[in-house]
């Protein structure tokens, strides 16, 4: 039955390409709503001539929202020991922002964020282990050490000084969009970081962003925590990100590393966007990135072809194994590195309301690419929804399609995207997940000025060799947004 599905939503994913970017975006006074989900403040608070104005003309922006998940394993392994029981999960909550209005160039931002959590729809207690995508709506260590569901945290706390029109700098927690770092504000708190950053725009056609942080806040996380380190100790305690490296534990490298992080985007030459960007956590591990997209104007098409290349250099010199993410080293070429490289491409086709792409990604059969920070190194070119294929020696293709109804002038404020990947991984690591074929599809529909609802649906279809688990399985998510 599985597979029929996934061949069904594999011929719904052609028909989509062969029809005629992509996904719609919300837009209200204050904020528009991205397809990445990241927030664009329309509206600021302007800059006032005394400190009690600052708080005064300040501005407060509000979001309701709701995500409900439920993930139904192909095979159940949990009566044998095994990580594979259906299970579901919500986050009912929102988030309150405010901004003071600048004074002498300096403001603030201050972010509380509230995830609670249904009785009805949620694992027991006891069963918080097995939860899958959900688990991003609660804190799992505060539930197992004896805690509640729910949590409510300061996501959000910032002083910012604009140096010139062009060129901040922002001391406190916050979010820091890169290739390596993200906000992943895809549930219902964002992936935030404690350190300062500076961002400047006053180099014609060029961005730069640099950063230094000293914590990162995970989404299901009360507290900061280490920005690398894995506590072997208890698992949900420090860096527990899905894409954690298990073998840079606390023990081993401590719980007091820092996140170096710079970027440079520039658009000097016409049609052509590239960066560079680098990140290192001192004494572990170091990754320089280079990028780079060029639009080709074919009539009323658009041909965009890219290309991302990333290079990770190993920092420990250890004396352990640290080349497989999960700790299982077999048939990796240097179990005891973590240099490694991936190589990945797409080509966009944009025209109108449609957008098309095809993409492929390579990693090296060295060491799997370390990226706790929820910028997925394969994002944006193969990567599909809770998808990790940045493990050594994986081979991926994806097709992609999208039409924006509401931009088409056929249905308002509604659009559909739709993924169709093939994850070949590597049969012979058996710290490696089975290959599988996986199809992603993308509802969404603004209501109204304020609100959008958003369905996802994820399908994965694996083929198990030697001896791996069967990971298939079929993913349900809804989600509601409303901004005031």
């Amino acid at each position: 039955m599985k597979k029929n599905m996934i061949k069904i939503a594999a011929g719904t994913a052609a028909l989509l390409l062969m029809t005629t970017a992509a996904q719609a975006t919300l837009k209200t006074d204050k904020v528009t709503l991205k397809g990445n989900m990241q927030v664009k403040y329309n509206k600021l608070p302007k800059a006032v001539d005394s400190l009690s104005e600052a708080f005064t003309e300040g501005m407060f922006y509000g979001r309701f929202r709701t995500n409900f998940f439920y993930w139904d394993w192909s095979v159940e392994n949990y009566a044998t020991g095994g990580k594979q029981k259906d299970n579901k999960n919500n986050g009912v909550g929102g988030n309150l922002i405010y901004k003071t209005a600048p004074f002498k160039g300096v403001s603030a931002t201050v972010g509380m964020y509230t995830s609670q959590n249904l009785d009805f729809f949620r694992m027991d207690k006891s069963d918080v282990k097995y939860s899958k995508s959900g688990k991003d709506t609660f804190s799992r260590y505060n539930v197992a050490t004896g805690g509640h569901y729910g949590m409510t945290v300061l996501a959000q706390a910032y002083l910012k000084y604009d140096v010139t029109k062009k060129t901040s700098v922002i001391v406190g927690r916050q979010m820091f969009e890169t290739v390596f770092t993200k906000s992943n504000d895809t549930k219902m708190i964002p992936n935030t970081f404690d350190g300062a950053t500076v961002t400047s725009k006053d180099l014609p056609k060029t961005t730069i962003k640099l950063a230094y942080f000293t914590k990162q806040k995970l989404r299901d996380h009360t507290t900061a925590h280490d920005v690398i380190a894995f506590d072997a100790t208890n698992s949900w305690n420090q860096n527990d990100d899905s894409a954690v490296n298990k073998n840079l534990t606390v023990a081993r490298i401590g719980q007091d590393n820092k996140l170096i992080v710079a970027s440079v985007t520039n658009k000097s030459i016409k049609n052509l966007k590239a960066n560079v960007s680098y990140v290192t956590v001192p004494g572990v591990v170091s990754n320089l990135t280079l990028e780079a997209h060029y639009t080709i104007p074919v009539g009323s098409m658009k041909i965009v072809p890219g290309v991302r290349y990333m290079m990770q250099y190993d920092g420990l010199n250890a004396n352990y194994g640290v080349a497989n993410l999960k700790g299982n080293q077999t048939n990796y070429t240097n179990p005891n590195s973590l240099d490694s490289n991936l190589i990945a491409a797409r080509i966009d086709f944009k025209q109108g309301a449609f957008l098309g792409r095809l993409g492929y990604s390579k990693i090296a059969d060295k060491a799997d690419i370390v990226a706790p920070w929820r910028g997925f190194p394969t994002g944006g070119f193969t990567r599909a929804m809770a998808q990790y294929n940045w493990y050594a020696n994986t081979k991926t293709y994806m097709v992609r399609a999208g039409y924006d109804f509401g931009k088409a002038n056929i249905l308002p404020g509604f659009s559909v995207m739709a993924r169709y990947a093939i994850q070949d991984f590597d049969d012979t690591k058996p710290g490696v997940q089975a290959d599988s074929n996986i199809f992603h599809m993308d509802l969404r529909q603004n209501i109204g000025h304020s609100s959008e609802l958003k369905f996802r649906l994820g399908m994965v279809d694996a083929k198990p060799t030697n001896g791996k688990t069967d990971v298939s399985y079929n993913e349900y998510r809804l989600e509601y947004s409303y901004f005031f």
